[in-house]
Parts: C-alpha cells; structure tokens; sequence
C-alpha cells in the first residue's frame, strides 16, 4: 500500500504560526552545537515542570553551555555531556556530506503518520542548524542527555543516560525508540561497557517505555 505525501498547512495563532504536518515526518537526529543551547535549555526547564521540580532547577543557560562546550581541553567524544537532538521537518533532509568536525554521522529517517501532528510553536522552536542552506522547514522536537560514567560492575566506562525528553507535539510517534536506539548504538559502537539510568517510579508510560526496550530494571537498588 503506497505511502501519504507529507504535506504542510501553516496557520497563524496569536503572533505565532502552526505547523500542521500530515502524511509523512521526517526525522533527524544529530549532536547538539552551541547554537541549539537555547533550545535544549527549555526542553531542560520542560522536563522539570512535568516532573514538578522546578523548585530544584538550578542551571543557567551560559553555564549549560559551558558544560556541553568547553573551549580547554575537551573530553573525548562521549565521553563528556552530550546531548542528541531529534529534528523533525514535512519535507526531507539532505544527505549529511561532511560530519568529519562533529564525528557523528546523522541519522535520517521517515515516519507515516496515523494522524496530523501541530507544530505549535514553530517560531520558538525552529532549528538554526541549516541556516544559509535554504531549509527552514526544521523543527527541534526532543532530545537524549547522557555522558560516560564509571562503576565497580565494569572494567570500562558505560553510559549513564540522563534524560530523554519530547516536547508534547511529537510523543507517542516511536520518536522516543529511534533517539534512545541511537544512544545505545553509540555506546555499542564505541566499546562502552552499558547503558544505565535512573527512571521515576511514578511514571507508569516512562516506565513501560524501557521495559519495552529491553531495558533491565533493578529494583532492589534505591
């Protein structure tokens, strides 16, 4: 059975637009640069407003970047906080031609859609990342937080994986499947040893989400 064409309806909402997508998405999911720090901040402050800890939230966006970017001494690729970002677009992405300077290859990929999915703020959350190449159709819809940490089970470094957040628009698509899929190739593909996280115990769909990956739950550990 042959496949909808992704089609756009763009309508305006206040001072802002909406992007109403049908048909087909088109997904990307690259490392982060300093100018999505804007971006992964307010999915950082998202996150904790769904967890009701806004009253914890004690980062600045100057020291997040700092964080993610240091100028001395870098760590290893990995090795220090990295975030993936997942973009979404109505129209495909080109073929990466150069990831020489990130070292991480993007990973593009389509998904049909049951149903329309409203990008509701489109202005707020559009990508700068293809500025100057004519593509402004990007939109920022999740990320996966994680960085390599150390435990007396292994003899390597394994991947602690601290967050994985999608703005409201674009759950329940098998989004969350391909980002967490990613990171997990990564540490596969660069020899850590596992993948490991913490997930709340009142958060049946987070859950059921890593169940469903085959993700090993220890509940004997608090």
């Amino acid at each position: 059975m042959a496949s909808a064409v992704s089609q756009t309806i763009t309508t305006n909402s206040s001072s802002e637009s909406n992007v109403m997508i049908t048909g087909k998405i088109y997904t990307r999911v690259r490392l982060a640069t300093k100018s999505d720090v804007y971006h992964i901040y307010q999915m950082l402050y998202q996150i904790h407003e769904y967890h009701n800890t806004t009253h914890l939230f004690k980062v600045a966006e100057s020291s997040f970047a700092d964080l993610l970017f240091k100028g001395k001494n870098p760590l290893p690729l990995f090795y220090g906080p990295s975030v993936l970002l997942l973009e979404v677009s109505p129209t495909p992405f080109a073929e990466p031609k150069n990831t020489t300077d990130e070292g991480f290859k993007p990973v593009l990929t389509t998904f049909d859609l049951k149903f329309p999915v409203v990008e509701g703020q489109a202005e707020e959350f559009r990508s700068k990342y293809d500025e100057g190449n004519d593509k402004s159709d990007v939109f920022i819809a999740g990320y996966a937080f994680f960085y390599a940490n150390y435990s007396g089970f292994y003899d390597k470094p394994g991947v602690y994986f601290e967050s994985l957040y999608f703005r409201e628009s674009y759950r329940k698509l098998g989004m969350g499947r391909l980002l967490f899929g990613t990171v997990a190739s990564i540490a596969a593909n660069n020899g850590f040893a596992s993948v490991e996280g913490i997930v709340a115990v009142w958060n049946k769909k987070s859950y059921d989400f890593y169940i469903d990956m085959g993700v090993e739950i220890f509940d004997e550990f608090r």
